[in-house]
């Protein structure tokens, strides 16, 4: 199966089903990233963060903001 950018339904990184979990706003990723809004919309752009656009709005899924944070977690060696 194929998907392809039609506009207003646009996809930004892999489908899933809307009950995959809760859509949160560029906001409310920034704030809970505690990043500006522009940060986030640059991890879209660049296609680390899969997202969902409707209408002029992107929407990301909890569960992809999750995954992106333990991708990227570090952890710290006394030493």
């Amino acid at each position: 199966m194929t998907h392809e950018a039609h506009g207003e339904g646009e996809m930004v990184g892999d489908p899933q089903g809307f009950s995959s979990g809760n859509l949160l706003t560029v906001s409310e990723v920034a704030h809970a990233m505690r990043v500006s809004n522009m940060t986030v919309y640059r991890l879209i752009k660049g296609g680390d963060l899969p997202a969902v656009r409707v209408g002029k709005n992107y929407r990301i899924r909890e569960a992809e903001v999750e995954r992106y944070l333990a991708e990227r977690s570090v952890q710290v060696v006394d030493g």
